[in-house]
């Protein structure tokens, strides 16, 4: 590429990165924003006007001196699907280039109907809502995800039936995440993470899995296998034995002489409640949590521990509190709340989905813009 269109390239880039980012500006402010000079915003919003990629969006009438009007992303220019995939149902959002969430769905899974079907049929459904072309789909699951997005232990000659299926289904790219990371993700971007150089955010479901951000930057491991912390050696547990998830909250409960067909949250509730019974689950619940969050300190140091899902209870947080109070004499440890509760790994799906679906528009934009211009 010539100098001049690598040169139109980034400055389109420039702008249409912050219209996603701050929504309709005039050109002055886009000036402002940008850094670049008043010809170059001119140059670029006339190539992105020929494209397409914007349209006028009102006229400002609040600043001093002459109205001056405003241009916005195009709202045609494409959409998104991020999805959350837990054991029990999948939630679908429509998101589109400046992230705003569009169109939305969720809906437990039938008992024994095609799980890629019921995501088609979703965010086919969601689709009825919004206009526009669907260009990608972030799904989080439970699970070990591969660099590549492989799911470890999918069925299949290539490991991915269900990156596949989905793929062909909805008739557009699949981008599989593991749940924890894109909560991570969400906290590190848009949350409490934000504010933290380091942290593990731990989030309790079905199961237990940490999400790690080294030096603002999500930790996957070589395999995908980092944060897969519900595995981590407790005494007297055998090493390989779950330390904390659904499995283990219902032999507690027999063991407490509680209903084993409760969920997490039914006894955390009790607890809170004054259940003497849930009680002594949850302080069993918050010593193996604390425990497990001791043991990434001891290798990682991070800031601070972010508990989400099911660890962000009251109860829970009492519990962790009071036995990570008996530890900080040798181990000080911190934990703070998670800003987006259960929804934490949609919302870091709906982000990456957004990222991803800007950067997928402003690759077909802005070559095509460059073309034109020469």
């Amino acid at each position: 590429a010539c100098p001049q269109t690598l040169l139109r390239t980034l400055n389109g880039r420039a702008i249409l990165e912050t219209l996603a980012r701050r929504g309709p500006l005039t050109r002055n402010e886009l000036v402002t924003e940008t850094g670049l000079s008043r010809t170059a915003v001119t140059q670029v919003l006339r190539m992105l006007e020929s494209a397409s990629a914007v349209a006028p969006a009102g006229v400002d009438r609040e600043t001093r001196g002459p109205a001056a009007g405003r241009v916005a992303l195009h709202p045609q220019l494409g959409l998104a699907a991020a999805v959350h995939v837990d054991g029990h149902a999948a939630h679908v959002v429509l998101v589109d280039p400046t992230g705003a969430v569009r169109a939305e769905h969720h809906a437990a899974f039938p008992v024994r109907g095609d799980r890629v079907e019921h995501i088609v049929d979703l965010v086919t459904a969601c689709r009825r809502v919004v206009a526009g072309p669907l260009e990608l789909v972030v799904v989080g699951i439970p699970g070990i995800v591969t660099a590549d997005g492989g799911i470890r232990d999918d069925q299949g000659p290539d490991g991915g039936a269900f990156k596949n299926a989905l793929s062909a289904g909805l008739a557009c790219p699949v981008r599989v995440e593991n749940d924890v990371n894109l909560a991570a993700l969400a906290e590190l971007t848009a949350g409490t993470g934000a504010e933290l150089a380091s942290f593990a955010l731990l989030l309790l479901d079905d199961g237990l899995g940490a999400g790690i951000v080294i030096d603002g930057i999500l930790h996957r491991g070589f395999s995908g296998v980092a944060g897969e912390v519900m595995y981590l050696p407790q005494t007297p547990l055998p090493v390989g034995a779950p330390v904390l998830g659904d499995d283990v909250v219902r032999d507690l409960a027999l063991g407490n002489g509680r209903d084993p067909e409760l969920t997490i949250d039914q006894h955390l509730d009790a607890a809170a409640a004054g259940d003497p019974a849930a009680i002594a689950m949850a302080t069993e619940m918050g010593r193996r949590l604390t425990l497990v969050a001791g043991s990434i300190a001891l290798v990682l140091d991070p800031e601070a521990f972010i508990l989400s899902g099911s660890a962000a209870h009251p109860a829970m947080l009492d519990a962790v509190a009071d036995y990570a109070e008996q530890l900080a004499p040798q181990l000080p440890l911190r934990f703070v709340v998670s800003s987006f509760g259960p929804e934490a790994p949609l919302v870091g799906a709906a982000g990456e989905a957004a990222s991803a679906l800007r950067a997928t528009v402003f690759a077909r934009l802005l070559p095509k813009s460059d073309r034109s211009g020469r």
